[in-house]
């Protein structure tokens, strides 16, 4: 059956379909702010332990020490992992919250680029998805 013959899908069904999908994006970021907030305490934590783990670069505008950098990202991680376990549950905070957070370590990975490139890069990507998908879930709100 063609394109030009297939039935035309009723509006309701579209926003249906459109709401399932969001819903499932939407418990896809609490997970992927999960995995990438216990990623980002591993980051902190070596960032932390040791010195020499992250080669050091000359000359860059944000450059902190990588102990600094070891505790913004774990404070960060631990923020986003939280918050991820939270969109997970469904609370009411955590839907907004972690846009906040996710566009936080948008920039944190930005500011982290020449330290990580490949990494730093996915998850931006990730933050980018996880913003998407939190604010096009319409879960809470009431429909016809």
């Amino acid at each position: 059956m063609s394109s030009a013959t297939a039935p035309h899908k009723p509006d309701h069904d579209r926003e249906k379909d459109t709401a399932l999908w969001a819903s499932g994006g939407t418990m896809f970021a609490g997970v992927l702010m999960m995995v990438n907030g216990i990623l980002g305490i591993f980051e902190g934590i070596a960032g932390i332990a040791k010195d020499d783990v992250y080669e050091r670069i000359g000359d860059y505008v944000y450059k902190f020490s990588l102990t600094t950098w070891g505790w913004i990202h774990l404070v960060l991680g631990i923020l986003v992992a939280v918050v991820g376990w939270g969109v997970l549950k469904g609370a009411s905070w955590a839907k907004a919250t972690g846009v906040a957070l996710a566009a936080l370590a948008i920039v944190a990975q930005f500011l982290w680029l020449p330290y990580t490139p490949v990494w730093a890069l996915i998850s931006i990507a990730i933050g980018v998805f996880v913003i998407w998908a939190l604010c096009n879930d319409r879960s809470d709100v009431a429909g016809p």
